[in-house]
């Protein structure tokens, strides 16, 4: 999602400058610009002095400004923090005992965890996400556990089984993990 947040906003933003820019231009260059296009030469400012001192004795109109500008401010910093935050993993580097290493694709090492995850006694469902260094990887586990389980028990499992066998198959000294468990809907018992 964040990806199509960022193009659109990217491609909307890209759009009003490449318009608002091409038609100051224009302006500036004595080409001909629409009647309600407010710069018409070299020598028109981007607002008039009726236009700045109009608004000037309404209570509402500068903090109405600062809102507005607040509100762009926010969001453009939240899309330039979303930038810095990393993505999945893709490759987890092995240790192969031979002094150069392998490379592990990210996915198929979660795939495996998930695989195992899926298959725990009370586990519904399972997503397994992989950040951090190649070297030094950290698990994001997300267990949809079914009615019957017992969350203790699921989790002691999933890290003595799962995560350890995929710690252990790829060479690593450690394997952090971060795990998230909600049970699952499910109906109530009729009792007759």
């Amino acid at each position: 999602m964040l990806r199509t947040v960022n193009r659109v906003a990217l491609g909307l933003s890209g759009l009003a400058l490449i318009a608002v820019g091409g038609a100051a231009l224009a302006a500036g260059a004595g080409l001909h610009v629409p009647s309600w296009w407010p710069w018409h030469g070299p020598d028109d400012a981007l607002l008039s002095t009726a236009d700045r001192e109009r608004w000037r004795d309404e209570g509402w109109w500068w903090p109405a400004v600062i809102a507005t500008l607040a509100v762009l401010v926010v969001l453009a910093l939240w899309l330039f923090l979303a930038q810095l935050r990393r993505a999945r993993l893709t490759e987890v580097l092995v240790d192969s005992g031979d002094g150069e290493g392998a490379l592990l694709r990210g996915r198929a090492l979660e795939g495996v965890i998930e695989r195992e995850a899926e298959s725990l006694d009370g586990v519904a469902r399972a997503a397994i996400t992989l950040r951090g260094r190649r070297g030094a990887p950290r698990a994001r586990v997300r267990l949809m556990l079914e009615p019957h389980a017992s969350p203790a028990g699921t989790l002691h499992r999933l890290t003595s089984e799962a995560v350890a066998h995929a710690r252990d198959s790829a060479g690593l000294a450690s394997l952090p993990t971060e795990s998230h468990l909600r049970a699952s809907k499910h109906a109530p018992r009729r009792v007759t």
